[in-house]
């Protein structure tokens, strides 16, 4: 099921456009690189892209380099992650909360740079609802009363699955991956 804007518009091609676009390499974002088994989570992702005709990019596929001081990783890890999203014709977000009632940081950051570069996204959630609803459902003690959070601080809701600057530019499917990959193929 997409739960994107009520009116959303077929998937977007290079530079925003509605042209048909062929989607072929895909870059898989999301909280996935902190599992305990993030190694071969990421192989059975990209296993599962192939099977629906995709090449994909996990960003743990690569070894990384020994021996590197950690602010000279974390830029090396940037620097390649930013790369292949460039090089990738779309990017899957898994847009789960992580760590509290949103989704990882660094994913948003991933989707609002491909979005910039043009690159159609598709997000996935794994509960319909609103924002607002989600947040109720899975971080009860985070919902304070009439439509605030516990600190007084007010929910969103605009009928969305996610923040609006996530849920307008993407379309969020929910399920998993595959129903992410479903809609990519289709371009519905």
């Amino acid at each position: 099921m997409v739960a994107s804007l009520p009116d959303a518009q077929p998937l977007p091609g290079p530079g925003g456009d509605n042209a048909c676009v062929s989607l072929q390499r895909l870059y898989l974002a999301g909280a996935d690189v902190f599992r305990p088994d993030a190694a071969g989570h990421g192989r059975a992702l990209v296993e599962t892209c192939a099977a629906y005709g995709f090449s994909a990019v996990f960003p743990l596929s690569e070894t990384l380099p020994a021996g590197m001081a950690p602010q000279a990783l974390a830029r090396h890890i940037y620097a390649a992650n930013v790369a292949h999203i460039a090089a990738c014709d779309a990017v899957v977000a898994n847009l789960d909360f992580f760590r509290g009632a949103e989704p990882d940081s660094g994913t948003c950051f991933e989707v609002g740079y491909a979005v910039a570069l043009g690159k159609p996204v598709v997000g996935y959630v794994p509960e319909a609802g609103s924002f607002a609803e989600r947040i109720r459902q899975r971080h009860p003690q985070a919902v304070g009363t009439g439509g605030r959070d516990a600190a007084g601080w007010e929910l969103e809701e605009f009928g969305l699955p996610l923040n609006l600057m996530l849920a307008v530019p993407c379309r969020i499917v929910t399920g998993g991956l595959r129903e992410a990959l479903a809609v990519l193929r289709t371009g519905s």
